[in-house]
């Protein structure tokens, strides 16, 4: 990819990882304020839903263009451009007013995270190899679960320290110096990394992408407030021609030898299609439920940010300590046979949460949360674990970086709608009934059914093929960095 091998140090790989932590921090530490941001700027649940949403879908949509935009123009630079616009939107989303205004905020704030995860793992795959680059990827994908505990812990502590008189603005606040110290240090120890050859972004294909999820996003969270009318509905419409539309330009650039966010003979084949479903069904009800299980906690069980974080810290524990430990211990069994695992463990620690919460109510707390929440992060971490290689099981080793490209883009569309899907359940519970209560154990149900879906599909997976050899592996550097 490079014209001449450029060393990645030790110090340059901390200034990379710092800012992959950084906004993997951002992600999780929304969670513990929503009921803050709610009091403080009149926001119902549909109002949080976007606000929520807005980060994840800005990241979906432009994911594919920040790869592109750093292997044309450099990685560093993008890397760096991209660490300005995140501390710029942090700062308004610190100073934020209104609503509408921290929507978008956090819409650019996605954008700017989409700039710049492709220049981390870009930069480690093309400056590393051997130790150097299986030690740097693990770190990698060791910090999620290190930023979910700390996110968690460091939310609620900013937000009840109150420093200032900022409260949950603090939040936001926090990012910018982190930014100015990244911005400062990495044009030293960051190498300048780009692509042998320019090649063009997908501008329309990315345009309809966003259309398209804005038609599923939008409606589905205003359904319950606008008791789901007809100018509601009517919102749904364009879903259907929008597909077909993004298919014909997908297909069309394909045929030509672009190169499209969402290649279409990827999808005739079974593994894609199967990481599709992953992606769909357990990465919505994955962001849906940090998000209806914090206002329940919050608005519902009167808990403060820094009790609410505190209570899903022995998720975060279990997930760090089943990804990095356990995954390891069962590398050799199949992957399906590993996803139907963490289904089952998790579908327990959902179901166990919900008996937890009828019969602790209106006193749940960090003690008597911890045995549901455990399994719950503790089967996340197998799902997430297999995703990308199941997805990839059976894609051609050339064309894995466009399938991890393809994937990790169906990914983030999946966390930005799952707020609005699993929060419009919350949310319509809510109105009818007054009772938070049984408007999260409502949505929870409502996952707990998604994910017994994918149960089935992974079971008859593995039924038909418990006769095929175990697939090989695909190296974890192409994730998200397409060559």
């Amino acid at each position: 990819m490079t014209s001449a091998p450029i060393r990645l140090g030790q110090f340059g790989l901390l200034i990379l990882l710092a800012g992959q932590l950084l906004l993997q921090l951002d992600f999780s530490i929304i969670n513990v304020g929503l009921a803050a941001i709610s009091a403080s700027l009149h926001a119902g649940e549909t109002e949080l839903e976007l606000f929520v949403a807005a980060y994840g879908v800005a990241f979906a949509v432009c994911l594919a263009m920040g790869a592109r935009l750093g292997d044309n123009f450099g990685r560093r630079r993008m890397f760096g451009l991209a660490v300005l616009m995140f501390c710029l939107a942090s700062l308004l989303c610190g100073v934020a007013t209104s609503v509408t205004f921290l929507i978008v905020a956090r819409a650019l704030q996605g954008i700017a995270a989409a700039l710049m995860v492709p220049q981390v793992l870009a930069t480690i795959h093309v400056s590393l190899t051997g130790r150097d680059h299986a030690r740097a990827v693990s770190l990698y994908s060791a910090i999620g679960g290190i930023a979910f505990i700390v996110g968690q812990v460091l939310g609620g502590f900013l937000i009840s320290a109150d420093i200032a008189g900022s409260g949950w603005r603090s939040i936001f606040l926090i990012n910018l110096p982190i930014c100015i110290l990244i911005l400062l240090s990495m044009w030293r120890h960051v190498p300048e990394t780009r692509g042998q050859d320019r090649v063009p972004i997908d501008w329309s294909g990315m345009i309809t992408l966003a259309l398209l999820t804005l038609s599923v996003l939008l409606p589905t969270a205003l359904g319950p407030s606008l008791h789901w009318n007809w100018l509601c509905l009517l919102g749904f419409v364009p879903i259907l021609p929008l597909v077909v539309l993004l298919w014909r330009i997908e297909r069309a650039k394909e045929a030509r030898g672009a190169f499209p966010i969402l290649p279409p003979s990827l999808t005739r084949i079974s593994s894609m299609r199967f990481g599709g479903l992953i992606a769909i069904l357990f990465f919505t009800c994955w962001s849906g439920f940090m998000f209806v299980f914090a206002l329940t906690l919050q608005a519902g069980a009167g808990l403060t940010p820094l009790q609410s974080g505190n209570a899903l810290i022995a998720l975060g524990g279990s997930y760090f300590i089943s990804a990095a430990f356990v995954t390891r211990r069962l590398a050799n069994i199949r992957r399906e046979l590993m996803l139907a695992m963490g289904c089952v463990i998790q579908m327990s620690g959902l179901i166990l949460l919900i008996v937890t919460l009828e019969t602790v109510w209106p006193q749940p707390g960090v003690i008597n949360l911890i045995p549901s929440t455990v399994l719950i992060g503790f089967g996340q971490a197998l799902i997430v674990n297999s995703f990308y290689r199941l997805g990839l099981a059976d894609v051609p080793h050339e064309h894995a970086g466009a399938g991890s490209a393809m994937l990790a883009t169906m990914q983030q569309v999946s966390l930005g709608l799952g707020p609005a899907i699993l929060g419009a359940v919350f949310a319509q519970v809510l109105q009818y009934s007054s009772a938070y209560l049984s408007a999260g154990v409502t949505a929870i149900a409502v996952e707990l059914g998604l994910m017994a879906i994918l149960l089935a599909a992974t079971l008859l997976r593995l039924a038909r093929q418990r006769s095929q050899p175990e697939e090989a592996e695909i190296d974890d550097s192409l994730i998200v960095a397409p060559e």
